[in-house]
């Protein structure tokens, strides 16, 4: 060998490693992009620059349409027309590369009938030659690469090798950041059908108030100025419209199922007081049912930082949760524990109808009923301890249930961060 052609030798190996070296930096960009575009423009830059070229293209399979189109290219302005454009598969050099999962080196495109002119007409390109390959991810062909006008033809096989390599990392970044537009793209449908929801929600609750009050305005009144037996009905009328208003409430407040702690306006309270204020509001409501609720207040003044009205919402529904699934004449008690230093337990024990082990948990799920629907006697959507729960976890706190079995009464436990920890002795 002589020293030329060892020379040459060397420098075409250097142009190799400089040009793998270029693949491998490509290929961390490729990697840390998840927009769409900016990828395409990525992949297409790189290809112009690893194979000497004037232009390239990216065409992905539709498989919606079954159709192979343009994604992007540098041959001239990507318009919404040139995106419109469908590339057969038969008749065409980007085709044949899809349907047969193989490289085509084309060096003068004006003696290959496979060329599709189409493009050129829409951009103002004159294609002189084209390398195309396929890209694939896990053995299925998602798309072509091409790159377009080679500087000095011919295309070589050094240039099918790097474009085969740039074009296997380009389908794997191209997937990634398919699904995550796709992901994205769920998120926003799923976060528009909740803003409806919501929105239809605090129509409805708010349209359902004012005729509501009325009934319930009237029918008080009638119960007043009636005799014994239009009283009684008068008294169902009553009955069922405080129901369809706690139905009301339940769904005005499904807005609390979702809560996190930078929702919440803390302030400092003093437990005890906490407790009586909610002991006093049940009153009314425990001594229509003739339970005895008994309050052992807190041994010290223990104080908790809380959102007041979504904390007192959340111990609400507990309480008024107790007060449903126990019978009448039954108790009900309210009690705390000190947890070490620093957490305190609120614990709401009563006598009613139980729960079995599988049901401790479900029981704060969402619009969970523990009686059949059919067959259930107490009203209510089933979303009072899953707001509770929310409610309380966004505040820091946890909530469970503990029950002996059925008819054997259940404990709802709330453990919450003091604000101002203990000390001892």
């Amino acid at each position: 060998m002589s020293m030329n052609d060892h020379s040459n030798t060397v420098e075409n190996l250097q142009r190799r490693v400089t040009k793998l070296t270029r693949i491998t930096e490509i290929s961390a960009a490729l990697n840390s992009q998840l927009k769409l575009k900016p990828l395409l423009g990525l992949i297409m830059e790189a290809a112009v620059e690893i194979v000497d070229s004037d232009a390239a293209s990216v065409l992905l399979w539709d498989n919606k349409t079954g159709e192979l189109r343009f994604a992007a290219t540098t041959t001239g302005e990507m318009t919404d027309s040139l995106l419109g454009i469908a590339v057969p598969l038969e008749g065409s050099i980007a085709g044949t590369i899809l349907r047969e999962n193989r490289t085509v080196l084309v060096n003068d495109v004006l003696a290959d009938r496979r060329h599709y002119g189409g493009v050129d007409k829409a951009t103002d390109f004159h294609t002189k030659s084209v390398l195309g390959v396929p890209m694939r991810v896990r053995n299925r062909v998602i798309g072509v690469l091409e790159a377009v006008n080679k500087h000095h033809l011919p295309w070589t096989g050094d240039d099918e090798n790097l474009l085969s390599i740039l074009a296997a990392q380009a389908a794997v970044a191209l997937e990634s950041a398919q699904l995550v537009a796709a992901l994205e793209k769920a998120n926003e449908e799923l976060s528009r059908v909740d803003k409806l929801k919501s929105d239809f929600i605090a129509i409805a609750s708010h349209e359902l108030r004012t005729p509501l009050g009325v009934i319930l305005g009237y029918s008080s009144f009638l119960q007043d100025t009636l005799d014994d037996e239009a009283r009684e009905h008068a008294s169902k009328v009553v009955e069922s419209a405080l129901q369809l208003r706690g139905i009301i409430e339940d769904l005005t407040n499904l807005r609390y199922m979702e809560q996190n702690q930078s929702k919440l306006t803390l302030t400092s309270r003093g437990l005890a007081d906490f407790l009586s204020e909610i002991v006093h509001d049940a009153l009314a409501l425990t001594e229509a049912k003739r339970h005895h609720l008994q309050y052992v207040p807190p041994f010290s003044n223990l104080v908790v930082a809380i959102d007041h009205p979504r904390f007192t919402m959340a111990f609400t529904n507990i309480l008024n949760n107790a007060i449903r699934f126990t019978p009448e004449g039954g108790r009900i008690v309210i009690q705390t524990r000190l947890q070490g230093l620093d957490h305190i337990w609120i614990m709401v024990s009563d006598t009613g109808i139980g729960l079995k082990r599988e049901n401790l948990e479900r029981i704060f799920d969402r619009f969970y009923q523990v009686e059949d629907h059919m067959t259930r006697t107490q009203g209510g959507l089933g979303v009072g301890l899953s707001i509770a729960r929310a409610v309380i976890e966004a505040h820091g706190g946890r909530i469970w249930a503990t029950s002996a079995g059925l008819n054997q009464g259940t404990t709802i436990t709330v453990a919450l961060p003091l604000e101002r920890p203990q000390t001892p002795g």
